[in-house]
């Protein structure tokens, strides 16, 4: 593949309602936007998951403007590549800024999937025509709201819920919720909020009100209380941040910290490394799934190609588009369909266009680099 020129535009959109986690609330998302024009004519998408603030990662919108600007994409555009994957290797002297490096490897894979005139999810080996899905519910101003909000996504067609928690947001709203729908499928997650004094709590509060799924409660670095919380519970103890590369799956594994594995492609480095850790995990007989971080349409059809792989067998937290925007990007918004799933774009690439007027709207700042350097 031949990249002749990079477009990165800097969007700004506001949520259908704001989305409160324990590392703050979100009410508007700015965002990387990368288009690549190849050598064939065709283009490849991506969006980049850094937030506005380093707040849930490191990374933030603005070092990963730097990376792109300063390294990844002169690399991109200097000389040819094979692969997505030959790609990553050639970066991968540079350390850290996943996220950057993702928007990058993603963008290739649609340019990729796209030349060769078949959809990412059959490049990447995926099966499904359609993926399971669930809806993650953000932090709520009364546990009345929270129970509202969680009947109203379940009258929308959605089967699995996940539920945001932290200190003093965690045992009363999940035992409102679990009396109210006795038979939902109930997940938490924490983003590290929990000290690790807390494991006997967490433990007492999910196993009594039948959470099937416990998501990070504990720093990245903490391996060993979730290795605690893990042993003989009746949850699984699923890893997000604690898991940034394969050795970290494999210590997280061999300590036995692990139940479940979620892969957000746009953390992790990109598609390849989401296709190694779900294999691995399956490997250890670990069940992943395919994780969302407030994507627009573009992100989310890379999340769907993802989650159709054999090795994604838990439902994906890629809920339909109008659960976070009231206008989207793309040309065709996701939609919930029966059985709580999202179809698999089967169009070439990620299967979706850009819409221009939703762009342009959106767009704060916009730059377009060439091999010999780049102009506004």
């Amino acid at each position: 593949m031949q990249v002749l020129s990079a477009q990165l535009d800097e969007l700004e959109l506001p949520l259908v309602e704001p989305f409160e986690t324990s590392f703050g609330v979100e009410k508007r998302r700015r965002l990387l936007l990368l288009t690549l024009h190849g050598r064939s004519g065709e283009e490849g998408l991506a969006e980049c998951v850094a937030a506005r603030d380093p707040l849930y990662s490191s990374e933030a919108v603005e070092t990963a403007r730097w990376m792109l600007h300063r390294y990844l994409l002169p690399d991109l555009l200097r000389r040819e590549v094979a692969t997505p994957s030959e790609f990553l290797g050639r970066v991968g002297t540079l350390r850290g800024h996943p996220m950057a490096k993702a928007v990058a490897e993603m963008a290739l894979w649609d340019l990729y999937a796209r030349e060769h005139r078949r959809s990412l999810a059959e490049m990447l080996g995926g099966r499904k025509r359609r993926v399971e899905v669930g809806v993650s519910v953000g932090i709520q101003g009364s546990v009345p709201t929270l129970v509202q909000r969680v009947g109203d996504y379940l009258e929308d067609g959605y089967r699995r819920v996940k539920l945001k928690v932290r200190p003093g947001w965690d045992e009363e709203p999940v035992r409102a919720v679990r009396r109210a729908y006795p038979d939902l499928r109930l997940w938490v997650d924490a983003n590290q909020a929990y000290p690790t004094s807390a494991v006997g709590a967490i433990a007492r509060w999910a196993s009594r009100y039948g959470v099937e799924q416990v998501e990070q409660p504990f720093a990245e670095h903490e391996v060993e209380a979730h290795a605690l919380l893990n042993r003989g519970r009746t949850f699984r103890v699923c890893l997000d941040e604690s898991v940034v590369d394969r050795a970290s799956l494999d210590d997280a594994l061999e300590r036995r910290a692990i139940s479940s594995l979620n892969v957000k492609p746009g953390r992790v480095g990109g598609l390849t490394v989401s296709r190694e850790l779900a294999q691995a995990a399956a490997g250890a007989r670990v069940p992943a799934w395919v994780g969302g971080m407030l994507e627009t349409g573009v992100g989310r059809a890379h999340g769907v190609a993802l989650a159709s792989l054999p090795n994604f067998t838990l439902p994906a937290d890629l809920s339909a588009s109008r659960r976070y925007y009231l206008t989207e990007i793309i040309d065709r918004p996701f939609d919930l369909g029966a059985g709580s799933t999202l179809a698999v774009p089967r169009g070439p690439g990620i299967g979706v266009t850009l819409v221009d007027r939703a762009v342009a709207k959106a767009r704060r700042r916009s730059r377009i680099f060439r091999p010999s350097g780049s102009r506004l």
